[in-house]
């Protein structure tokens, strides 16, 4: 993944899940939860490259952050849990859509019992 519109397309495959233009800039998309509209996917370009950032479990946070220099504290979020991808080419495809699916995860609505 190296543009917007491929990860727009990978977020838009997952169950419930919408495009949003909330600050009235085309720069920034976020992907979010139709149940709740938590958002779990910020995309946005910065210094060249498309930026996604993500919500990650704090135990996974470090470790994404140490596998790819690409993988930096969350842009504009709290760095605590939330990373930023930066796509450069250096994260395979596989490791960003679990990093998005994770975020999908840790953000959807909770399930009642």
């Amino acid at each position: 993944m190296k543009n917007r519109k491929d990860v727009i397309d990978f977020c838009l495959k997952l169950k419930n899940s919408y495009e949003d233009y909330p600050f009235q800039d085309p720069n920034w998309t976020v992907m979010r939860h139709k149940e709740n509209q938590k958002v779990f996917a910020w995309i946005f370009q910065r210094e060249g490259h498309i930026w996604v950032n993500v919500k990650c479990d704090p135990q996974w946070r470090e470790f994404w952050r140490e596998a790819f220099s690409s993988v930096i504290p969350g842009y504009h979020l709290n760095k605590m849990h939330w990373n930023s991808i930066i796509l450069d080419g250096t994260v395979p495809d596989k490791d960003i859509k679990r990093m998005v699916q994770e975020s999908y995860d840790l953000t959807a609505p909770k399930k009642r019992a």
